[in-house]
C-alpha cells in the first residue's frame, strides 16, 4: 500500500512539473502558433488582462477579447505570415526578441519584449 501511495505521489508531482514551462518556451510557442496563423493556440499563451504597448509606454490594446478581434483580423488578411527571431535575449521572466516579420508582400521587423507571469504572458511591449 505504501508503496502505492508513494507512486501515485510521484505520478501526480511529476504531471504538474511537466507543465510548467520557462518564460522562452512560452514566448517560443506563441510564436510557432502566430508562424501557424493558429489563433485560438497563439491566444492560449496570453494571460486575459493582457497588456498591449507600443514604446514607451502607449497602451494599444488590454485584454484578451480585444487582442483576439485585433490579431482575427490581422491573421485574416494575412496571405503570407512569417515571424523570424534574429536575436533572443532571456533575462529572468523577460523575454526581448528583434524579430524579422513577413506580412503578405511587405517584411519589416522590430523589437518585442515580453513579461511571463504565472506561465502566460501579461505585457507586451513592441519598438518598431
Amino acid at each position: 500500500m505504501k508503496k502505492i501511495y508513494l507512486l501515485l505521489l510521484l505520478l501526480i508531482s511529476s504531471a504538474s512539473f511537466s507543465q510548467t514551462e520557462t518564460p522562452e518556451q512560452i514566448v517560443q510557442k506563441q510564436v510557432d502558433a502566430y508562424n501557424q496563423k493558429d489563433l485560438e493556440l497563439f491566444l492560449s499563451y496570453y494571460a486575459d488582462d493582457v497588456k498591449i504597448y507600443n514604446f514607451p509606454n502607449k497602451l494599444t490594446t488590454s485584454g484578451k477579447d480585444q487582442f483576439r478581434k485585433d490579431f482575427a483580423e490581422y491573421f485574416g488578411k494575412a496571405k503570407t505570415l512569417h515571424c523570424t527571431i534574429s536575436k533572443r535575449i532571456v533575462r529572468k521572466n523577460i523575454i526581448i526578441d528583434e524579430e524579422q516579420i513577413k506580412f503578405n508582400d511587405f517584411e519589416f521587423s522590430g523589437v518585442a519584449i515580453y513579461e511571463i507571469a504565472n506561465n502566460k504572458i501579461v505585457s507586451v511591449t513592441f519598438i518598431e
